[in-house]
């Protein structure tokens, strides 16, 4: 399951709260500049606001930005002067959580001791298969044992996905 998050409309610039004060204080002069350049760029999207958050700068466009567009809004952040260029990671959309449950996975994998299965080894094995490259965990992995009785468990993985839910249907399929 797929839950929503913020518009596609926003652009997030992860930032630390010092670059974020400095920078929101000239907030209407960066809406004009970024815009302008934007503008330059023959692009139709226009910056409406931008928006401060403790760990991150959110900014409203009009439409959904294209990855030109995060590059010339990430270009002038970094060179503004009102921040530290180093403390400044690369513009990204929103995304949403995808859960996910894995089941018939046994408790006690090694049959010569009683280890049972922990979060720990289970994003080991992650790590090591192909189809989870390209996703990134948004929470800590749970895992839960099907019963006190049953040697199988259930493996709960919240993962980072697009608003589409497309990261989770290339895993389920």
């Amino acid at each position: 399951m797929t839950t929503k998050e913020p518009s596609r409309k926003q652009v997030i610039i992860p930032m630390s709260n010092n670059n974020n004060n400095s920078f929101i204080k000239n907030s209407a002069t960066h809406v004009t500049n970024i815009n302008r350049l934007l503008r330059n760029a023959k692009s139709e999207v226009v910056v409406d606001f931008i928006r401060s958050n403790p760990i991150c700068l959110v900014i409203v466009t009009n439409k959904v930005a294209i990855q030109s567009d995060l590059q010339i809004i990430g270009q002038y952040i970094k060179k503004s002067e009102d921040i530290n260029e180093l403390q400044v990671e690369e513009p990204c959309f929103p995304q949403s959580k995808s859960y996910l449950k894995i089941i018939g996975i046994l408790f006690f994998p090694n049959d010569k001791t009683q280890e049972c299965l922990n979060a720990s080894n289970v994003k080991t094995i992650l790590k090591q298969n192909q189809i989870f490259d390209d996703i990134k965990l948004a929470s800590r992995l749970r895992v839960i044992k099907v019963s006190p009785k049953s040697d199988m468990s259930i493996v709960w993985i919240d993962i980072w996905d697009y608003q589409s839910g497309s990261k989770a249907r290339c895993l389920i399929n």
